[in-house]
């Protein structure tokens, strides 16, 4: 693909000359969510079809959601659970609203409609088994050959890691959180 090509040549092109990647944002560090908005923007820029399927953060008014209201893009999210795991103690319940989640995201994967798949906080829910890595991985092997999907979260499964063509992991060097200063909108949600 030439890099100086305009949006419109590039958003034209057949998607069969793409090929899709598996992209993993993991680590202990902030940022995997706010790298994969960024992400957003790009694909959006190339006129992408953009779908972020968000696990876990059902409950919390973040930035993107209230951004994404007032967006002229194909841009759609969509939030399950209940906010984080360490907020309820209906386990049962928050599994009940991931698989909602992964539902919705094998449709998603399996239509084909959307250039970038973004499966939010999936990293996550992996790692404490409320899915099974087997039907992501499945699931993943039989999108369309041009589609990106995008997996966040921390502890991201080795098996994943060792899936994904491209792994970045997010490390904390100093966060605000350690001085007792606690999330603030806009920067961590």
């Amino acid at each position: 693909m030439n890099p100086d090509a305009s949006p419109e040549q590039i958003s034209s092109a057949p998607r069969a000359s793409r090929k899709g990647l598996v992209i993993v944002y993991t680590g202990n560090g902030k940022g995997k969510t706010t790298a994969a908005l960024g992400l957003v923007f790009r694909a959006l820029g190339w006129n992408w079809s953009v779908f972020m399927i968000q696990f876990l953060k059902g409950k919390w008014n973040t930035g993107e959601k209230l951004l994404v209201t007032h967006f002229p893009f194909p841009f759609e999210i969509r939030s399950f659970g209940e906010g984080f795991t360490w907020e309820t103690r209906d386990f049962e319940r928050e599994r009940a609203g991931v698989m909602e989640a992964w539902n919705l995201a094998e449709q998603v994967i399996h239509n084909g409609d959307h250039d970038l798949v973004i499966l939010d906080e999936i990293n996550y829910v992996l790692s404490r088994n409320y899915l099974d890595w087997e039907r992501v991985r499945n699931a993943l092997q039989n999108r369309p050959p041009w589609m990106h999907v995008l997996l966040t979260g921390r502890d991201a499964p080795e098996a994943a890691i060792k899936f994904a063509d491209l792994v970045t992991e997010m490390c904390c060097v100093k966060h605000p959180f350690d001085a007792g200063i606690k999330g603030q909108p806009g920067i961590e949600y």
